[in-house]
């Protein structure tokens, strides 16, 4: 299914590092054109030049942050104005905040909201009713495995992914007979900056399970199967599976172990 994207354009967001530069790299492999947004220009534009070297791609760099109010809509205008057709539209932009809640920059966690489902949101919106107009096209929304269940000190990061997946799974539904396909990706922990922006140390940092390449390498394989979510991993997979296996109180407070902040530790 996906080689019926070829020659045409993908949108990705957060498209300067990670999961999205992965997919960018990927697509462009497979022949696909693709604007790149994220709030790094020069990374954006390296990635562009890089991108045009090895595969003659077309780029569009949109320099955004997504988690303005009202930048998706800048974006699509932006998008719509250069005569952009998005066949494909990636969700990848978004972080975490991992703090207790006595500690948490309350700020800080509404910027997160505002990207991880505000502006998500808003992307689906505008593009999927064309896409199921012409009855041709994609969207990968970027959730986590941590969709499944609550999880301590990244309760709110937790709560945007269940909503990423319910989305998601809901507009699948509605889109599946409509020659569009509406699927979410739920990566565990991977080797990103995720972590680094989140300010996660210790256990959980150094255990990273995947790799951005098997992640995404998933994902398309999903997408040219149509289905509404697929999780990243075996053992992503058996995490996901908690809540049925345990009960929610001990999933919760067993989360408690692996992502509760550590203090910074001393230069020596």
């Amino acid at each position: 299914m996906i080689d019926e994207y070829s020659d045409r354009w993908a949108l990705i967001t957060g498209a300067s590092s990670g999961i999205g530069l992965e997919f960018a790299h990927r697509l462009a492999a497979r022949g696909m054109h693709l604007v790149l947004t994220a709030r790094r220009k020069e990374k954006l534009e390296e990635l562009a030049a890089e991108l045009l070297t090895r595969h003659g791609t077309k780029t569009e760099v949109v320099v955004l942050d997504l988690s303005e109010q009202a930048a998706p809509a800048r974006l699509y205008e932006e998008v719509k104005s250069r005569g952009v057709q998005v066949e494909l539209l990636i969700n990848n932009a978004g972080f975490s905040v991992v703090s207790d809640i006595a500690s948490t920059d309350r700020e800080r966690v509404m910027e997160m909201v505002r990207l991880n489902i505000g502006a998500l949101t808003d992307l689906t919106y505008f593009y999927l009713p064309e896409m199921m107009k012409r009855r041709h096209g994609g969207i990968i929304n970027i959730a986590s495995v941590a969709a499944f269940q609550p999880v301590a000190y990244m309760s709110a990061y937790a709560a945007s992914k269940s909503y990423v997946l319910h989305f998601t799974e809901g507009l699948w539904a509605e889109a599946r007979d409509q020659g569009v396909t509406v699927t979410a990706l739920c990566p565990g922990t991977t080797q990103t900056e995720f972590f680094d922006v989140a300010g996660v140390e210790g256990w959980l940092k150094k255990h990273r399970y995947q790799t951005v390449d098997q992640v995404v390498k998933t994902r398309l394989k999903a997408l040219e199967k149509k289905r509404q979510y697929t999780v990243s991993g075996w053992g992503n997979y058996f995490l996901s599976l908690l809540v049925r296996i345990a009960t929610r109180r001990t999933v919760v407070v067993e989360s408690m172990k692996y992502f509760r902040p550590q203090p910074p530790k001393e230069k020596k």
